[in-house]
């Protein structure tokens, strides 16, 4: 693929032997859990940085409720308030409708960066569904961040089958972005039980800005 403006404009910072934490979803809003496993996984693995992949929609999820990609966008950004949490719609601008199609550009584009995908617990259970995952899983490692209501034996789903025996101790988690994939790590943490779907329903509001400094100061040195 050829990037064009608009695409070079979305990247966020990237270079050489930098260590990026990439968090895909509709953020559906967006809420508490998408913060808390980008923080997560940013303090536990030592990345430099986290993208929070804002996409046009989830070929597995109805987009009739989808509300529109710069509303998603203005609402991450203003949840994300961190100096390294960046929001960008990296895959409307490169035309992508498959995450395998997004990391593989990434890899090519920005060869010198260390990408890491993270994803809740839930979504590990059917990541088997997604396009060519298992592609994705030998494209970047993959970080697990857990979630309630989520098993935590990550051999539990078709995916975490596939992952286990991939799967590096939590305690050498900060190897990770330098591990040639496969590669997988499950983190434990302090759960969230926020949910978009149920934000949707409750037209809840998003937490206010000191819900995320407060966050921020409890869970990233």
């Amino acid at each position: 693929m050829t990037p064009g403006p608009a695409l070079r404009r979305t990247l966020p910072p990237h270079g050489r032997g930098l260590r990026v934490g990439l968090l895909g979803g509709s953020f559906n809003p967006p809420h508490e859990g998408h913060i808390l496993a980008a923080l997560v996984a940013l303090k536990r693995l030592r990345l430099d940085a986290v993208w929070l992949l804002v996409s046009p929609g989830n070929p597995l999820k109805d987009r009739r409720e989808l509300a529109p990609l710069d509303e998603r966008m203005d609402a991450a950004r203003k949840l994300a308030a961190h100096p390294r949490l960046h929001v960008s719609a990296i895959e409307a601008a490169l035309g992508a409708s498959y995450t395998v199609d997004l990391v593989a550009y990434l890899r090519h584009r920005c060869p010198e960066t260390r990408f890491v995908w993270i994803m809740g617990a839930d979504n590990l259970a059917s990541f088997h569904r997604w396009r060519r995952w298992r592609d994705i899983a030998r494209l970047v490692p993959i970080a697990v961040v857990d979630r309630p209501g989520s098993t935590l034996n990550m051999a539990g789903t078709r995916a975490g089958a596939f992952l286990a025996p991939y799967r590096v101790d939590e305690r050498r988690a900060t190897r990770l972005p330098f591990m040639k994939p496969p590669s997988a790590v499950f983190l434990h943490h302090r759960r969230c039980r926020q949910a978009s779907s149920a934000l949707r329903a409750k037209r809840e509001p998003a937490p206010p800005p000191t819900f995320h400094a407060n966050l921020a100061k409890a869970t990233v040195v």
